[in-house]
């Protein structure tokens, strides 16, 4: 299977072949058409000056002089190319090559590359010479003209091809020698490099293989030189794995706690039960176990009901429009209070009741606010002592309505302020004195509530415990 390094080595190093290769054929191409032009430009630079050294031997009488072709062959020396003058036939004269025993004298060019000279005044070429060169070869020929401008021949200057050609291989040797040096560092280096980036992936694959075996605690060591992509990865994992570290433990807390609150009353169902059918418990007393286990099978419903109440809600991640109306809050919190009278009554508690003189209108689902409203009463009545007070109060801005519900009593410590909206959460207090109490009210309030998009706070100061949650103002 291969590896995002090797992709990514066997990639860069596919590209820079390539560049190289392009590259390559670029530069020849380049220094062909130079070696090219830069013969031809000397060719007729030597061509141009031979004849008019010729015109010049014509006027005085003779083209085939000594004197011309030491001059010649000085010329040809200097330009390194060979050159030949032809009299008005086309047959050579003069040659360069060998002042005193010249094969080419004699020989003649072919008629129809004589006339293409005379017709163009001159022809620069590359190829096969005929009747005298058998290699291919930039050539340059120029014609010669008497006083009245009449052609008498004409000066034919060339180099061999190979001679360019054998530059251009050693430079093209050259080149593939630096290519494959430069090949050969680029592979350590971008090996080193392409290694250097992806260990920190290789770190987030370990990190994470370890998280899936249990390891919990297992974080990716964030190193300053990590660049700024793979740094924001690297958080981004660690924050994930803290938020599925958060999660479990919730998980592992919520199994404990499920399994702590359903053993007490399980046992005392079954304890009653077995005790009244094995005839531990006497006859005369049995109605008043079963008055037991029917009120701890009822708290068993009331758990699971409630569980099953976070649970929709939590799935839903909010709720849903067509599950809101528009109510009167002030309404229905008032109904809710009414529902408490008997245990107000029953504990000589005092009401104070604050609510603008006007309806105040929401937008929400009216059954779930009703149940945080009697949730937060019902805690209210419960903790306040008797011949205390107990408040409902409702304000109003442009926006929101603030419902708040306190009541005397003992103050919460602050440490445990910001833990009595988790779950199972309970004073050691409400423990020994509310055995009723799940420790899921203030939970259950506070999901209904930020299921809605709102808020809830609690304070508890100078024996004055407040709960405020907010819902929208309906328009």
């Amino acid at each position: 299977m291969k590896t995002t390094y090797s992709r990514t080595f066997f990639a860069v190093m596919i590209i820079l072949l390539l560049a190289l290769t392009a590259v390559g054929f670029f530069l020849r191409a380049l220094l062909e058409d130079y070696l090219e032009d830069t013969a031809f430009d000397r060719l007729d630079s030597v061509g141009h000056t031979i004849a008019e050294l010729a015109e010049a031997y014509h006027a005085e009488g003779s083209m085939n002089s000594m004197d011309l072709l030491v001059d010649l062959d000085i010329a040809g020396q200097v330009s390194e190319s060979d050159a030949v003058i032809c009299d008005s036939q086309g047959r050579i004269i003069l040659c360069s090559e060998d002042t005193l025993h010249c094969e080419h004298q004699g020989l003649a060019v072919g008629q129809s590359f004589y006339d293409k000279v005379i017709a163009n005044n001159g022809v620069q070429d590359t190829g096969l010479i005929t009747g005298l060169y058998s290699d291919s070869r930039y050539v340059c020929a120029k014609v010669i003209r008497d006083g009245a401008h009449r052609p008498v021949g004409i000066v034919i200057v060339s180099t061999p091809v190979e001679a360019s050609h054998s530059v251009l291989h050693k430079m093209t040797e050259i080149y593939i020698s630096l290519s494959c040096f430069v090949v050969l560092v680029a592979v350590l280096i971008i090996g080193w490099f392409i290694n250097r980036q992806f260990s920190p992936l290789k770190q987030m694959a370990k990190t994470a293989r370890d998280f899936g075996h249990g390891d919990l605690d297992a974080r990716v060591q964030i190193r300053g030189d990590y660049p700024l992509e793979v740094e924001e990865l690297a958080l981004a994992f660690n924050n994930m794995a803290s938020s599925l570290q958060k999660s479990e433990y919730q998980r592992q807390e919520f199994v404990a706690n499920v399994s702590h609150e359903l053993k007490t009353p399980m046992t005392t169902i079954g304890g009653y039960v077995d005790g009244i059918l094995d005839g531990t418990i006497p006859p005369e007393k049995s109605r008043h176990y079963m008055q037991i286990v029917s009120d701890e099978t009822k708290r068993l419903s009331r758990l699971v009901r409630s569980m099953l109440d976070i649970s929709q809600l939590q799935t839903e991640s909010g709720i849903p429009e067509e599950k809101k109306t528009r109510f009167d809050l002030e309404e229905v919190a008032g109904q809710v209070l009414i529902t408490f009278e008997r245990k107000i009554n029953g504990k000589g508690v005092q009401v104070e009741v604050d609510m603008p003189e006007h309806p105040v209108y929401t937008v929400a689902n009216a059954d779930y606010v009703t149940q945080v409203i009697y949730n937060l009463l019902d805690n209210a009545v419960k903790f306040c002592p008797a011949g205390g007070t107990l408040g409902l109060k409702i304000r109003e801005d442009q926006r929101k309505a603030y419902i708040s519900i306190y009541n005397d009593g003992q103050t919460i410590p602050p440490e445990e302020l910001p833990l009595v909206f988790d779950r199972f959460h309970k004073l050691d207090k409400s423990r020994s004195e509310n055995r009723d109490g799940w420790g899921l009210g203030l939970y259950i309030v506070k999901t209904i509530v930020c299921a809605h998009g709102e808020n809830i706070s609690v304070t508890s100061r100078d024996g004055r415990t407040e709960f405020t949650f907010t819902m929208p103002i309906a328009i």
